[in-house]
This record gives C-alpha cells, sequence and structure tokens, in this order.
C-alpha cells in the first residue's frame, strides 16, 4: 500500500473521532525517519490542544488502527498538535491565513533569493500571491514552493 493510501483511510477513521470532540483535523503524515515508519496525526482546536486531548484521540485511532489492520509495517503513531511552524497544505490551510505574514521557501531561487516573506493576498490551486513590504504583489507557482508557513516575527 502507498503513502497516500495510508494518510487517507487514517484520514477517514479520524475524521468523525475529532469532529465528534470539536477538534480539527490538520494533517496526517505516513513518513520514515531513520530506521522507523511513523503515522502522525496532527489536531487542532479553537484555544489549542492540550495533551490529554491527544491521547485520547491517539487511543482511539489506535483502537481502530488495530481493528482495520492496514498496515504492514511496524510504525509508531504520534498524535499532536501541529505547532506554530506548521505549514499550510490544504485548502482551509490558505483561507485561515488570507491577510497574514506568510514565508515562502522556494526549492530554486528568484534573483538570488529563495526565501520570501510577504502578506498572504491570494492562492489558488496553481499559485500564491503575496503582497511585498514595498506594497508590490509577488506571485509564486506552487510547484516551486518547498515550504509555505505562517511567518513569526519575535
Amino acid at each position: 500500500m502507498a503513502k497516500k493510501d495510508y494518510e487517507s483511510r487514517t484520514e477517514a477513521m479520524l475524521m468523525p473521532i475529532v469532529e465528534t470532540k470539536g477538534f480539527e483535523l490538520v494533517d496526517v503524515e505516513w513518513v520514515k525517519e531513520g530506521a522507523n515508519w511513523y503515522l502522525r496525526a496532527y489536531i487542532d482546536k479553537e484555544n489549542g490542544i492540550t495533551v490529554d486531548d491527544c491521547e485520547e484521540v491517539s487511543r482511539a485511532l489506535s483502537d481502530l488502527l488495530d481493528e482495520e489492520d492496514f498496515i504492514s509495517e511496524n510504525y509508531i503513531l504520534e498524535v499532536s498538535s501541529p505547532g506554530l511552524d506548521r505549514p499550510l497544505k490544504k485548502e482551509k490551510d490558505f483561507a485561515r491565513s488570507i491577510g497574514k505574514d506568510v514565508e515562502v521557501k522556494l526549492f530554486k531561487a528568484i534573483n538570488k533569493e529563495k526565501e520570501f516573506v510577504g502578506i498572504l493576498k491570494a492562492y489558488d490551486e496553481d499559485t500564491v500571491t503575496l503582497e511585498m513590504e514595498d506594497e508590490t504583489e509577488m506571485q509564486f507557482k506552487r510547484s516551486d514552493i518547498a515550504r509555505i508557513r505562517l511567518a513569526f516575527f519575535f
């Protein structure tokens, strides 16, 4: 089974669990780090997620995963908050971030720059538009973006 299958099946199992609790499912990922496989679920809610919230969702998901038993590899299940530096991936992430400062990191440099910070003005399935500090707009192809996330200034 492919990574996408693991992620989408897990997401389908998780949706009713998180919706019942009034949480949001931010992302599910299947990744290999070192010798270990990880199945990670990121959840959120209005005032932030607690360790107890993560534990509750993890227990419910773990039971379902044991019943379905569709992952042949050994893996570690993690349920956590997405954290401040989470990437924007889904439609709702972009919608929620319109008008906010975002940081875009590109695969290839434009004018010798690979990182740009600006206000997220618009997006569609192919492009992301930022308003830069000088009030000009820059449009990036989504296929050129290695990572995009909210920018934080400390």
